[in-house]
């Protein structure tokens, strides 16, 4: 039986594999929030390890306010560089697989076409760069990892993301300001989390650094029109292009991953 450490698993993406895990009946996961296994706490995990024997550590846990980040950068590295460096060190102890969770948001989006693995990373804002650190740590300490960047992931069921806003604020009939000014590939964590389960920890792929999309390049507004249609909600929300939409963080103009 290959036993699984998830960490962080209240998030979205934990939570959708906490969903599909009975279908996987030759894994056997242990779903761990974060109030319960703190990342940022070396001593936390290394007392946590010696009782358990994990072959893979699936790390979701994450620090993803992006406006914040830009404002308290050091919370956003506390958990997506710091206490990724201390996950990777104690998977080299114990030698655990870790599987890492990253973003798009580690390049500048100044390329016209999409990013490859191979592609320079050039973040521009605080939690793109917190999260570049968080991979540099794992590729210093230890081999055996895998690096999934993923970009504009959404969960229909859970969490707090593009998706569900854009629903629960046309069913309240709230007027829709949206931005097209950014381009990059929506995922779901369903996509996703299958894609761990059937290519990841079968070990199909090969160690290091991957970059993985449901493929299909939008923008945010046109991602609003997709979920209104999607939802029957096209003729009866109030959508406005707006490209006066400003935030505090910069963000890439294209983040769309080969």
């Amino acid at each position: 039986m290959v036993r699984i450490l998830v960490t962080g698993s209240t998030g979205q993406l934990g939570r959708t594999l906490q969903e599909l895990a009975p279908n996987f009946p030759e894994f056997s996961f242990d779903f761990k929030p974060s109030r319960e296994l703190d990342i940022t706490k070396p001593k936390e995990l290394e007392k946590f390890f010696q009782k358990e024997n994990y072959d893979f550590s699936i790390n979701c846990a994450a620090y993803t306010n992006v406006e914040r980040a830009e404002k308290h950068p050091e919370e956003a590295f506390k958990v997506n560089a710091e206490g990724v460096k201390n996950l990777a060190e104690v998977c080299k102890t114990h030698k655990t697989t870790l599987v890492h969770i990253s973003t798009d948001y580690v390049f500048d989006g100044e390329k016209q076409t999409p990013y490859t693995v191979e592609d320079k990373t050039n973040p521009i804002n605080q939690y793109g760069k917190s999260k570049l650190k968080g991979e540099e740590y794992i590729r210093q300490i230890w081999d055996n990892h895998y690096i999934i960047r993923t970009s504009w992931l959404y969960s229909k069921k859970h969490g707090h993301n593009f998706y569900r806003t854009i629903l629960k604020k046309a069913l309240a009939g709230e007027q829709l300001h949206i931005t097209d000014d950014q381009t990059g590939c929506p995922t779901n964590t369903e996509s996703l989390a299958k894609f761990i389960l059937k290519e990841v920890l079968t070990g199909r792929l090969a160690f290091g650094t991957h970059h993985f999309t449901d493929g299909k390049p939008m923008t945010w507004y046109e991602f609003a029109q997709h979920i209104l249609d999607e939802n029957g909600l096209s003729g009866k929300a109030n959508l406005v292009l707006d490209r006066k939409y400003r935030t505090f963080a910069k963000r890439p103009k294209n983040s769309v991953l080969s």
